[in-house]
């Protein structure tokens, strides 16, 4: 078959050739050739008095390219000796078509004969030499059975000129390079197959066992995490690149940069907001680290509590720091708020849960374990809307801020965010939990899952199980974060918090108050009546009524008084209140039981069997077992030897008052 095409503008333009660009007849011809060529049979293309002559053997293409795909099949079946005996035949009839000679010489190299392939590669290249198959096969020859690396470059060199833009080809040699261990010309080819396609996930992979190997870890963890960012599919290399991406995670968090990280920004924290920052293994606490801000905690030192248990320790430690600097920040422009809860929030979120409550009564559960039930998932849900939003903005902040700390972030996310998926998908839990606590519960833990795949690549999103509805919340409050991302002023922060509990029906349940406004000082009378309207709750430490009997108690400790026994004792007075002296005092014995074996100020979790329903802190307590006896059994209150008498006489001023 005869093809002719006019060597004029019309056929470079049906070619896109741009002769503009100074394209030559050269160029024209490549490409007319690529064009008509049919699997292995390339055409003869010439050109002659003005015309471009396109010569394909069309009956050579139809009478053995049947045979060859019978011979391709073969072989990738194994059955090579059956692929050659088909292939031979071909070769007689068409010597020229340099891929036969390219397959049976790669038949040859399985079957073992490796002189054999060497000829029938050659032949490959005799009759086309820059058929690129042919050449990587003759480099991998060298390389793997002959040992000669200096000759399988010179291949592999030639397999790359006949295949600029081919980066399987780069990294297949890189490959072989690193097989027989000449790491640095197997860096040099996966470096140049990245340049030729940046988002091939199976070269970030080899640059990173390279780097590894040539002890440069940091640049191997870049590189693992770069192949699972690349990687579209969870399929056995994306496997193990995460795998990969925690060792070598591991193995850098063993360098120690972290902690060099954390006292440093400890100190400039220090120096800016003039307070101390001590932190403190603590495995008593309920999460994995918390901030204890001075302010709150009636100290002149800001405390970080951490779990020993949790890898990357120095993570945590940062993160924690970084609410504290978030903090600082906004008080600088006085608009920081504070995360508010008292007695009406509680209530609120009981009625929510009223038929929850009434299924668990049913069910037999004991009313002190319901009440405990509800209060952590109160303090649960609570500490979520809070820290969900601002925990976005710190983790990014730290990405985009320390190289060094991403090793130990990877680890911690991954921890934290394989934790949120047994929070919410772990049968036991989730037959219990609220449907509506459990809804918002995963659509924060789907929030962090979706940050730690931006970051570092990782999809979790799959084993949380999240229906179409909770995907689609979450991917919405993460284009909202995504619009205050990289210009955040201070304090916007607290918007998201609002803006996404108010999504989640959860603003009921908590109050954002503006801090400059919060901590002013306050008369004893304007803070009993706001606890004669709210109460008084005693869960965590950090809830609205103990930080503000801890500011009370501090402005008012230059006259000798624990205002956090005053108050805990005008709540005691009104509890007992229109009781029989000998209710009271029935509750003033378990107390006094309780006492044997000692009642501790800072303990937080104390309950009485006939007060039900109540958690009592260690001040709290002490100050219903002041004021029971008082009541019941005066006679022997000085037995007793609480140091209270004048917070008991100021409660029962306010007691008048009332």
């Amino acid at each position: 078959m005869l093809i002719l095409h006019s060597l004029d503008e019309f056929t470079y333009d049906l070619f896109s050739v741009d002769q503009k660009s100074g394209s030559k007849v050269e160029d024209l011809i490549g490409i007319m050739s690529e064009f008509y060529t049919v699997g292995p049979y390339k055409p003869k293309v010439t050109v002659r008095n003005g015309f471009i002559e396109v010569e394909i053997d069309a009956d050579l293409i139809e009478g053995q390219q049947k045979t060859f795909q019978e011979v391709l099949n073969l072989s990738e079946k194994g059955r090579f000796e059956q692929a050659k005996n088909k292939l031979l035949p071909l070769i007689q009839k068409a010597p020229h078509v340099s891929e036969y000679h390219r397959v049976l010489g790669q038949i040859y190299s399985e079957l073992g004969d490796q002189e054999e392939a060497v000829n029938s590669l050659i032949d490959a290249l005799k009759w086309d030499r820059k058929n690129g198959w042919a050449l990587l096969m003759m480099g991998n020859i060298f390389a793997r059975h002959h040992n000669d690396v200096e000759t399988a470059l010179r291949y592999y060199d030639e397999a790359a000129k006949a295949n600029p833009d081919d980066n399987i080809t780069l990294n297949n040699i890189g490959a072989i390079m690193m097989q027989v261990g000449r790491k640095e010309e197997a860096l040099r080819y996966f470096l140049q197959a990245k340049e030729i396609n940046p988002d091939y996930p199976n070269t970030y992979q080899a640059l990173a066992i390279v780097e590894e190997s040539m002890g440069n870890l940091s640049t191997a963890f870049h590189y693992a995490i770069e192949s699972i960012k690349k990687n579209a599919n969870r399929d056995r290399l994306y496997t193990e690149s995460v795998s990969f991406s925690r060792v070598l995670a591991q193995k850098l968090v063993g360098e120690g940069k972290g902690k060099v990280l954390m006292e440093r920004f400890t100190q400039r924290l220090e120096r800016r907001t003039g307070t101390t920052i001590e932190t403190i293994a603590d495995d008593s606490i309920d999460t994995a680290a918390k901030m204890e801000f001075a302010e709150n905690y009636n100290r002149d030192k800001h405390i970080i509590r951490y779990k020993t248990s949790y890898p990357a320790v120095e993570h945590l430690v940062m993160h924690e720091l970084m609410h504290l600097s978030l903090v600082d920040e906004a008080r600088q422009t006085q608009s920081n708020q504070l995360f508010t809860y008292n007695q009406s929030h509680r209530k609120a979120f009981e009625s929510a849960l009223g038929e929850d409550m009434k299924r668990l009564r049913k069910n037999g559960v004991p009313e002190e374990s319901i009440s405990k039930f509800v209060s952590a998932i109160f303090n649960g849900i609570n500490l979520q809307a809070y820290n969900t939003p601002i925990d976005l903005f710190i983790e990014d902040y730290l990405h985009s801020t320390y190289d060094a700390l991403r090793p130990y972030q990877f680890i911690s996310l991954m921890r934290l965010v394989q934790e949120g998926i047994t929070a919410t998908t772990d049968k036991a839990i989730v037959s219990n939990a609220p449907r509506a606590v459990l809804f918002a519960s995963k659509v924060y833990n789907l929030v962090h899952a979706m940050l730690l795949k931006d970051l570092y690549g990782v999809d979790y999103i799959p084993d949380f199980k999240a229906t179409p509805k909770e995907i689609k919340l979450a991917q919405t409050f993460m284009e909202e974060f995504g619009e205050y991302r990289l210009d955040r002023e201070p304090a916007e922060e607290y918007e998201l918090v609002q803006n996404w509990a108010d999504d989640l029906g959860l603003s009921d349940y908590f109050e954002l108050v503006q801090e400059s406004e919060h901590r002013k000082e306050r008369t004893p009378e304007d803070l009993i009546a706001e606890i004669e309207e709210n109460g008084i709750t005693s869960g965590e430490p950090d809830s609205y009524e103990e930080r503000q009997m801890r500011i009370f108690q501090e402005q008012h400790r230059d006259k000798g008084l624990n205002m956090a026994v005053v108050m805990f004792m005008v709540e005691a007075l009104q509890f007992f209140k229109g009781m029989s002296t000998k209710q009271v005092r029935v509750i003033g014995t378990e107390i006094a039981m309780k006492g044997m074996s000692g009642i501790s100020p800072e303990k937080q979790d104390y309950r009485l069997m006939n007060i039900p329903n109540k958690v009592f802190t260690g001040y709290h307590l002490l100050a219903y077992y002041y004021v029971s006896w008082a009541i019941a059994d005066k006679e022997f209150l000085h037995d007793l030897q609480l140091p209270f008498d004048k917070e008991y006489a100021v409660a029962k001023q306010f007691e008048k008052k009332d």
